[in-house]
């Protein structure tokens, strides 16, 4: 049976919504890393980390919202992930954020993968989708160097 545009829209929109709220939480993680942080691998952490998900999170939230409207969807609000509690450590911190950034980016090429954005979709959504994962992309492995500068 053939599912409705606006279903599979709003099927989009909840994808969407998912990977936005692991980037939401790699934003606490590493908030909360940051603070356990010396300055200089605080400015390391936050160059390469925490700006390159923030411009992730903003883009996707953009994308999301504006694919809303467009389709006279109801749109939603992203509040502030709270600041993760700093009993797992740097290492904890940091590998737990890797691991929602890198959900998040699964989720989004699965989605890519699917064709729902193409049949549903528009360019711009495609865009946005399309930015947020090279935004993420690199994280991972900006995550290990920053890990290997310092013990265990």
């Amino acid at each position: 049976m053939p599912r409705s545009s606006t279903d599979a829209r709003v099927q989009l929109l909840d994808v969407l919504a998912a990977a936005a709220e692991r980037l939401n939480q790699a934003l606490g993680l590493l908030g909360a890393a940051y603070e356990l942080l010396d300055e200089n691998t605080a400015e390391q952490l936050e160059r390469d980390l925490f700006g390159p998900v923030q411009h992730a999170y903003g883009r996707l939230r953009r994308t999301y919202s504006e694919f809303a409207a467009r389709h006279g969807l109801a749109s939603r609000e992203f509040p502030p992930s709270p600041e993760a509690a700093p009993a797992r450590g740097v290492h904890g911190l940091i590998d737990d954020a890797t691991v929602e950034v890198a959900e998040a980016d699964e989720e989004l090429g699965t989605l890519q993968d699917t064709l729902l954005p193409v049949e549903v979709g528009d360019r711009e959504l495609r865009d946005g989708i399309t930015e947020t994962r090279a935004r993420i992309a690199p994280v991972p492995d900006a995550a290990r160097r920053l890990l290997r500068t310092f013990g265990r």
